[in-house]
């Protein structure tokens, strides 16, 4: 099996982002640092991660978690801010955020160990969904709707095609339904940017097939049987 992989079924992280554990120097097999992505490991050898060895985790979990703004997505944080790992220290095992929201939004956000899963959800060619109810300053007009739809200049480059949905606009403030399936980092608050409006509130409230549903802000549940067959029938890549 090949480490990142090995890493991935322990629940460390996705595959890609093992790579880059990988990469830092910070896994020995065997007491050796080990940092060649090919490497290929048998569950028998003693895998460590910072000094911790790691164990194959049979008991795969999936966490549907409604983050509130001012958490953020990482395991932790140089700032001492809370993350969304405070939420689940006493949880039976180490879940990984599936992805990110940033630390003024709050919203849908999944948690496991299942790194297979979560290299599937995450793979750019999948192209999953997500969709955000946003406020932003001042009232939108269709035809910056239909802009933001076509895509616009992010850091010097284009953004993919979008869905945009006006609930509500007035001189004051739009409610909007925002659907995009790239991950890149303050995305929707970017998009907003570029024609002229401030995002006040972002919410996630849909992740492919996931819904948020009535989870209030800092509750969690786990997925249903349906949600998680609904995940896996995502097609995806191997990373």
């Amino acid at each position: 099996m090949r480490l990142q992989k090995y890493l991935a079924a322990c629940g460390v992280a996705s595959r890609r982002a093992s790579e880059g554990l990988i990469a830092q120097g910070r896994v020995t097999v065997d007491g050796r640092v080990v940092t060649e992505m090919g490497a290929q490991v048998e569950p028998r050898q003693d895998v460590r991660l910072d000094g911790r060895r790691l164990e194959m985790e049979t008991e795969k979990r999936y966490i549907l978690y409604h983050k509130p703004a001012g958490e953020v997505t990482t395991l932790n944080d140089p700032q001492g801010r809370p993350t969304v790992a405070d939420r689940f220290r006493d949880f039976p095992v180490r879940l990984y955020p599936v992805g990110r929201l940033d630390y003024d939004s709050e919203g849908l956000l999944l948690l496991t160990n299942d790194g297979d899963l979560t290299q599937r959800l995450l793979h750019p060619s999948n192209e999953v969904d997500k969709t955000y109810l946003a406020r932003v300053s001042r009232e939108l007009t269709p035809q910056e709707a239909k802009q933001l739809e076509r895509g616009v200049m992010v850091e010097g480059r284009r953004t993919a095609p979008a869905r945009v949905k006006r609930l509500y606009a007035c001189p004051m403030y739009s409610d909007l339904l925002v659907t995009i399936h790239e991950g890149r980092n303050r995305q929707v608050r970017k998009m907003m940017e570029q024609v002229g409006h401030e995002v006040v509130m972002l919410r996630r409230v849909r992740f492919g097939p996931i819904r948020l549903g009535s989870l209030k802000r800092g509750e969690w549940r786990e997925l249903t049987s349906e949600e998680l067959q609904a995940l896996r029938g995502i097609q995806g890549k191997e990373g």
